[in-house]
Formats: C-alpha cells, structure tokens, sequence
C-alpha cells in the first residue's frame, strides 16, 4: 500500500515543489490550500501525472475547524496518513519595523505559521501513534519547513522571524515527545527560494546574491526544497530526529 502524506500550502511555490517530489516518489498525496479547488485544478493534475492519487484539503490551517476537518477528509478518503509536511506559511501583510507593527500583524502570522502547526502536529501526531499500535509496518514522519528566518534576523518582519524560530522549537519538541514511538520530526530551513512569496524583492536579492550573499551563487528553488524533503519522507534518516536539514546555498555559514 503507498504511503499517504499532507502537503500543507501544497498547491504553489516550496509546498508544490514538495509534492511534485513525493509524487515521484511513491506517495499519494492530501494537499492544502485556502484557495478554491477549481483554482487549483492545473496543479492538482500535474501531480497526477505523476502517478499520485491526490485530493484537495481546502481550509486555514490557522482554524481549529478546518484541521479537524482535514484530518478527517484524509482518514475518510485514504484510512492513513504517514508524512505530514508543515509548509504552509504566510508573510505579514505590510512589512513594518518592529518599533511600528502592529498586534494584529502579529496575531496573523503567528497564527498560521506556528500555532497551526503546532496544533496540526499535535492532532497527526496523535492519529500516527495509534496507526502505529494497529499496524506492524507503520512508517510516519513529520516534517517542518521553517525558514533561515528562524536564526537570521529580519528586523522589518519580526513576527515572521518568530514564528519561524518557534516552529524550530516545536520541531525538537516534538521529535523528544515522539522518540519513544519511533515518529521522526525534522526541520527543512530553506533560504532565499524563488517563489511568488519572494516575487516583490526579486531585484534585491539578484544583487545580493552576485555580491556574495551565498556561497553557491544562485537563488534556491522549491525543487531544491522538494528534494531534501522526500529524502526525509522516505526513510532516508532514520537516526536523525529533530535535525535540522538546511537548503540556503550555504547562505548561513559563517564567513570571513
């Protein structure tokens, strides 16, 4: 039977780069997004074509409804779930100096980026381990994309810096809560990847990057992302729990 796994913000960007590679590794997939199905439908199909049942979980992971009900469309349509992929995020909706932003810039992204998936981890979590008691063979993983924004500071978007740096957290939580029941939890740090999320700043960081910014001297793209997170999925590091793998061109390493 192939293994399921759940795509959070899979429909675009680092989340589809992730599925594309699941898909061409074995995997049937559940994929999240807040927009309607038939907005997705070209990228739901690409997937396909690769030989991967899929089906569209649409809600806000930020909602406790909508996981619950996620959950549910995925226990209902495939009877299991072994990978959950936490890459759903969101950027503040205007970027402010952290002496002027807001509550509610805050509260927005802190609840989307970490305590929706802090909450999903903890309800998939739950759901693996009683998979895991019924079944001998059970393999279930779960894996947080987190940012270098977890360590890198970006003074113009705080409440991003810590969402991402508490997801970091949640991922060593996690992994020592899950260890007794052999569950792995990683973390996958990207850096500055090509996306639409990255489109408005585009300009700027061709410039840094030909200045040096990385050590490999070009932008990191969502398959860059896909890869190492389908190595995670498939059972590639099984002795590596609450490890962080980091996909940044070497941007982060220290240098004189």
């Amino acid at each position: 039977m192939k293994k399921i796994a759940f795509v959070t913000g899979g429909s675009r960007g680092i989340g589809f780069g992730i599925a594309e590679h699941l898909a061409k590794n074995g995997f049937d997939l559940a994929i999240n997004g807040v927009r309607p199905e038939e907005s997705v439908t070209e990228a739901l199909n690409q997937l396909r074509q690769s030989g991967a049942e899929v089906i569209y979980c649409q809600g806000d992971i930020a909602s406790r409804e909508a996981r619950e009900t996620m959950l549910a469309q995925i226990k209902n349509h495939f009877g299991q779930l072994n990978v959950l992929v936490n890459n759903a995020g969101v950027a503040p909706k205007e970027r402010r100096d952290i002496l002027e932003a807001t509550e509610e810039s805050f509260d927005y992204v802190i609840s989307t980026n970490l305590r929706g998936a802090y909450f999903l981890t903890q309800a998939a979590a739950n759901w693996m381990i009683k998979q895991q008691q019924t079944k001998d063979d059970f393999f279930g993983c779960i894996i947080n994309v987190s940012s270098i924004s977890s360590t890198v500071v970006s003074v113009n978007r705080g409440e991003y810096c810590i969402a991402k740096a508490g997801l970091s957290m949640a991922t060593q939580l996690f992994a020592a809560r899950l260890g007794e029941f052999n569950i792995p939890v990683y973390e996958v740090r990207p850096g500055v990847i090509k996306t639409d999320m990255t489109a408005g700043v585009t300009e700027k960081y061709d410039r840094l990057i030909e200045g040096g910014l990385c050590v490999q001297k070009r932008w990191g793209y969502p398959d860059d992302v896909g890869k190492a997170v389908a190595a995670l999925a498939r059972g590639d590091f099984p002795y590596s729990t609450g490890q962080v793998i980091m996909v940044d061109g070497g941007l982060t390493m220290p240098r004189l």
